[in-house]
């Protein structure tokens, strides 16, 4: 298919954007880039969010990993809704009573200046490579299927996908992303849906003799018993728990969508919804990847992995087939990528530069600040977009999940000795323990076949950073005294 009349078609999809965030952005302001004004509707913040959680890593990585693990992937969906209950109502409670622009803000007022520092930044290097790891996957796609054909670059095409997220999120921030969301979760489903189809009626198939067929060839597996493996169920499931409290809960990204609801209610129904629509949608790109397998093992097609989708879709589909993968493809990038840089914005501007402490910065001059570092964090992006391009991983989930697990523990640890203990910490001494914590996990990581050759360590990784970190919090801690901890006062 022509790579001119894809790339003709990312162009009108990204003016479709700019339309978008033209009316919604129209007089706003600081309020509305960080927090949407707190006038959000739930209904779409629990339909953008899915785009937001799935990204393109998704859309390609979990359909090509079920050559190998079957539907072993659905066991951390499992545990993602243990995550979203947790959640709604013990996060969600605490952050509205706080009123809270950046959720790290909590971690001031229960340990700490110096503790508040150190969440946020684990945030801005967590988010940034996650961020960054899935566009580079996306942009890759893009590049191999339409820019490489017409002689550009790969650091231009980063460079072009990263202008137009600008371009859309640079004035209103949250309240456009709110919107934008929206339409790229349409579309990327509807992609899905469709491609679905397609090769159900290529193959012959329905559902239940799709599902029978993907039987047949081992890959309906969901439960894996052997404990001493990565997949093992009780592994995987409490991985998908903590995963979802950490990466959405302890997460300035998604919890500024969701406090950007006006009221609990309405962010906590925004939640449950979510999580009930995102559990079926992980369904049913766990049995595309079924029919994907099929239909390569039928066709003789030998790509595996995260480049299964794309060569079947643009190479062995109809043209029509290949256009609403790119749609979908696109759809799937631009949420993961324009959320991350407005979110990593918001929390350097709030908890790094401290911009609502400032009283001598007018509106003027918080709005300048805050676009500079807009500016800088798309820089950014399009420096480890070219780090991950030099390095080359394979699986692009399986790198995402590792990053998380050593940049998200210590914000695991931070938190939930907040709301489990009253015990008050030396401030200055926690950087050195959620430093710590991670090098240590990297060491076992990286010895545990020497170390426990029976045993093989997976995402529970995360887990156990954040027990460490806890672990650490305990030894500097002492005994304080707290008339109201903030987690009861927060259910009330």
């Amino acid at each position: 298919m022509s790579p001119t009349l894809l790339f003709s078609l990312v162009i009108g999809y990204f003016l479709l954007l700019l339309v978008v965030a033209w009316f919604t952005g129209r007089k706003s302001n600081n309020d509305s880039f960080f927090i949407g004004n707190r006038n959000s509707s739930w209904i779409l913040v629990a339909f953008g969010m899915i785009g937001t959680s799935l990204s393109g890593v998704t859309f390609v990585s979990v359909p090509g990993a079920v050559g190998k693990e079957g539907f072993a992937y659905f066991q951390i969906a499992l545990g993602y809704i243990i995550g979203y209950l947790t959640i709604a109502y013990v996060l969600l409670p605490l952050y509205y009573r706080l009123n809270v622009t950046s959720i790290y803000n909590y971690l001031q007022q229960r340990l700490g200046f110096v503790s508040y520092k150190a969440g946020a930044s684990f945030f801005v290097l967590s988010r940034t490579l996650g961020a960054t790891a899935r566009l580079y996957l996306v942009v890759n796609i893009l590049q191999e299927a339409i820019l490489e054909r017409l002689g550009v670059p790969f650091w231009v095409t980063t460079l072009i996908i990263l202008l137009m997220i600008l371009l859309y999120t640079f004035e209103g921030g949250v309240k456009t992303i709110v919107w934008t969301d929206t339409l790229q979760t349409t579309c990327m489903l509807a992609g899905l849906v469709i491609c679905t189809i397609y090769i159900l009626n290529q193959l012959g198939l329905d559902l239940g003799s799709g599902i029978a067929a993907m039987g047949e060839k081992g890959y309906t597996q969901i439960f894996f018993t052997d404990p001493g493996s990565k997949l093992f169920f009780v592994k995987q499931i409490l991985a998908g728990a903590f995963i979802t409290i950490t990466m959405t809960g302890m997460d300035q990204e998604m919890m500024q969508k969701n406090i950007s609801v006006k009221t609990l209610r309405d962010s906590q129904k925004n939640m449950i919804t979510f999580s009930a629509v995102l559990t079926v949608v992980l369904l049913l790109f766990l049995f595309l990847g079924g029919l994907l397998h099929l239909f390569a093992s039928a066709q003789g097609v030998a790509a595996t992995g995260d480049k299964l989708f794309p060569v079947v879709a643009l190479e062995h589909m109809p043209p029509f087939i290949a256009i609403v993968f790119i749609i979908a493809l696109i759809s799937a990038l631009f949420p993961s990528a324009d959320g991350a840089i407005t979110a990593l914005t918001s929390s350097f501007c709030i908890d790094l530069l401290g911009i609502k402490r400032r009283g001598d910065w007018d509106e003027k001059k918080q709005k300048r600040v805050r676009q500079t570092v807009h500016l800088v964090f798309a820089f950014i992006f399009l420096l480890f977009v070219m780090l991950f391009k030099w390095v080359n991983s394979g699986s692009m989930i399986g790198v995402i999940l590792k990053v998380a697990a050593y940049t998200y523990g210590p914000l695991l640890g931070l938190f939930t000795f907040g709301l489990v203990t009253k015990r008050a910490v030396k401030d200055r001494l926690v950087p050195v323990i959620c430093i710590a914590a991670p090098i240590i996990c990297f060491v076992l990581d990286f010895f545990q076949k020497r170390l426990f050759p029976h045993f093989e360590i997976g995402s529970e990784l995360l887990i156990l950073n954040g027990l460490l970190v806890f672990i650490g919090l305990l030894l500097i801690s002492h005994k304080a005294e707290v008339s109201k901890p903030l987690l009861a006062e927060a259910s009330l």
